[in-house]
């Protein structure tokens, strides 16, 4: 039986076990006979075992666990020759796109220490995170497409925990993460099944009236903002559960508070800053002030992390483009807690964001049905990377604007108007 926190065990694993129920069932929407790839730290090993234990339960055929660890990726920085950081490995991921194309589902388990390369050679992070995005293209592009069903979900990985809370101890920083993680991912109720599917049904309804009023562009204003987001023709919201084109409807990230579209390319205009620090690979990027024309971020700057921000931006020619622009409340749960996770997972449905790089192609009506060409001529972005950044608060209001101009209150202080 699954043990409550102690002091000795500080995560409560019977609240474990549910989250691992939920991203099999909510999260993947596993089906019979279909095989799963993992990816996951080799800390988050207990969650792992028991996502499989419930693949299994589900009548998954095959699942395949792939761990990374800290102390080997340091190693590789520390010690692997210069040329070391243009490579990566190819053939796992041609396997791994070879799985999707027979419909294996896919579930990452986040939890590494979000400020592991902090220390490193900026380049050699950047020259390494290059090499990746290019060997994962071919897989990345089945779960950008939305192929197939897909989940990601955390653990309170002590590393990461000790990140968030730097002046506790070791074992109370991590029940303290898990305890936030669980509330986050709604599995703290006695029914957390029933709980998502009421969560599902409330960003629907967000979701249903967006698509209703076909707005040609948002208008965000607030602090050091004055941003308007064309939207992709063509566009469509999501939120929540989505059905993917193998037919599986699945909740792609566990939290979610969001919804969600695709911005035109070509169509942003205007300056934002950030609301939010942005851990990426390792470093801390905060205040971020960027300007858009033509929809092309043509200035960038951040009072930290700066410079990774702009090896960032030169990663490919989608990469100072938006593929995505999602609207969250203030009141969101996650912002509720008061807690930065220095997690994108957790810190976007904080807060209404962007994300540089790569568009859903689900984000368009009919999306199953279109080519790469024809999301191109719609207005979808195309990179290697896809990174969110947060731009909401209480501060920052939002008007839908309509093809003849007419404003309309989408949120108002954060707030759904």
């Amino acid at each position: 039986m699954p043990a409550p926190a102690t002091d000795t065990q500080p995560i409560d694993y019977r609240k474990l076990e549910k989250l691992a129920e939920v991203a099999v069932k909510i999260g993947l929407g596993l089906e019979r006979g279909q095989d799963l790839v993992i990816t996951a730290p080799i800390a988050a090993l207990p969650m792992v075992r028991l996502i499989t234990k419930h693949a299994y339960l589900a009548g998954a055929g095959l699942v395949t666990t792939f761990y990374s660890d800290e102390e080997s990726t340091l190693a590789r920085y520390e010690h692997a020759p210069d040329e070391s950081f243009d490579r990566a490995s190819n053939w796992l991921y041609e396997g791994m796109a070879k799985a999707y194309a027979g419909n294996a589902a896919r579930l990452a388990i986040s939890g590494d220490n979000p400020m592991m390369l902090a220390t490193q050679d900026p380049s050699k992070v950047a020259r390494a995170n290059k090499a990746m995005s290019i060997a994962y293209k071919p897989a990345l592009e089945k779960i950008s497409n939305f192929d197939i069903n897909w989940n990601i979900v955390s653990y309170p990985n002590p590393s990461w925990a000790q990140q968030m809370f730097p002046n506790d101890p070791e074992n109370v920083a991590v029940e303290k993460l898990a305890n936030a993680i669980f509330a986050a991912s709604r599995v703290d109720v006695e029914d957390p099944v029933a709980a998502w599917e009421e969560h599902n049904a409330n960003l629907r309804k967000r979701s249903t009236w967006l698509n209703g009023e076909r707005f040609s562009a948002l208008h965000f204003t607030g602090p050091g903002t004055d941003l308007t987001v064309g939207l992709a023709d063509g566009h469509e919201w999501h939120g929540g559960a989505s059905t993917a084109k193998n037919g599986i409807t699945c909740n792609p990230n566990i939290p979610t508070e969001e919804v969600f579209t695709t911005p035109h390319a070509l169509r942003v205009e205007g300056h934002v800053s950030s609301t939010k620090p942005l851990s990426h690979q390792g470093t801390l990027i905060d205040d971020i002030q960027v300007r858009f024309e033509g929809g092309r971020i043509i200035e960038a700057k951040a009072s930290k992390g700066e410079s990774v921000l702009n090896k960032v931006l030169d990663t490919d020619e989608g990469a100072r483009r938006l593929g995505e622009v999602a609207l969250v409340p203030h009141s969101s749960p996650i912002s509720a807690s008061g807690i930065l996770f220095y997690n994108t997972l957790f810190d976007e449905n904080a807060s209404c964001h962007i994300a540089l790089g790569q568009c859903y192609s689900k984000c368009f009506l009919d999306g199953a049905s279109l080519s790469q060409e024809q999301i191109a001529a719609q207005g979808g972005n195309s990179s290697l990377i896809h990174i969110d950044w947060m731009i909401g608060s209480d501060k920052v209001d939002i008007d839908g604007v309509r093809e003849d101009g007419t404003a309309v209150p989408v949120m108002r202080g954060g707030e759904w108007a």
